[in-house]
């Protein structure tokens, strides 16, 4: 029983015994069937719009954030891959003073930045470009709360400009808790461009629910003031 719920110990689902963030979905599902499915329909063009035309070259020399994904046999799969050859290819531009990889263990012996790391070196990495890892989380969020205290531990109060690198799909999602969190950031995508298939448009479809969810949510907390919710991304 404890393997078959290990998935559910990641991502939106951890979050569900939680009673303010299912509050959030309730709210959520009476704004949804009150405005038609019209309130999805504006999150997922927003999905599509960042995942369609987020450029592969960061605009300037910045800070990486390099999203991890759950491992397979403790090696990247697919789409991490991805992830790792677009900031080794940013990297290798010269348009990457440092790297942040980000993901804890997910269900293997090593941590996703670990396996994110071993695979950037054994691939070719300079040398000059410092690989840092974040190795406590399970989720985006943690993702970025903690790269932001590493950052902060590095570069004082200010957080540095950075670029956020991961698949199409999950820009969205991850440039919205960015923001939120403070960081002045810009989306990398991973593939060349917007792949058209099945698993990617159900993936994308996906996103926006969560990006609903969370915006419809931090939405009502601002409306009725409560701030232990609205801190959960601030």
């Amino acid at each position: 029983m404890s393997g078959l719920l290990k998935p559910l110990r990641r991502g939106v689902w951890r979050y569900l015994s939680d009673r303010d963030i299912l509050l959030a979905a309730l709210v959520t599902a009476i704004a949804f069937v009150g405005s038609l499915g019209l309130l999805y329909v504006v999150h997922a063009v927003r999905v599509w719009r960042l995942a369609r035309h987020s450029p592969v070259m960061a605009a300037r020399r910045d800070t990486l954030l390099i999203f991890g994904r759950r491992l397979v046999d403790d090696r990247p799969e697919h789409d991490f891959v991805g992830r790792l050859i677009r900031g080794r290819d940013n990297a290798l531009a010269g348009r990457a003073d440092r790297v942040l990889l980000l993901g804890g263990l997910s269900g293997g012996s090593v941590s996703e930045a670990e396996a994110g790391r071993r695979w950037l070196v054994a691939e070719g990495w300079p040398g000059d470009v410092p690989l840092l890892l974040e190795q406590m989380s399970i989720d985006s969020l943690e993702n970025l709360r903690h790269a932001r205290e590493l950052l902060r531990d590095r570069a004082g109060a200010v957080l540095p400009p950075v670029s956020l690198v991961t698949s199409r799909y999950h820009l969205a999602r991850c440039m919205y808790l960015a923001r939120r969190l403070g960081f002045d950031a810009s989306p990398i995508g991973a593939e060349e461009r917007l792949p058209v298939n099945r698993r990617y448009v159900l993936r994308m479809l996906m996103e926006a629910g969560y990006l609903m969810w969370i915006d419809t949510g931090m939405r009502w907390a601002a409306l009725i003031g409560n701030h232990r919710m609205a801190a959960r991304i601030s």
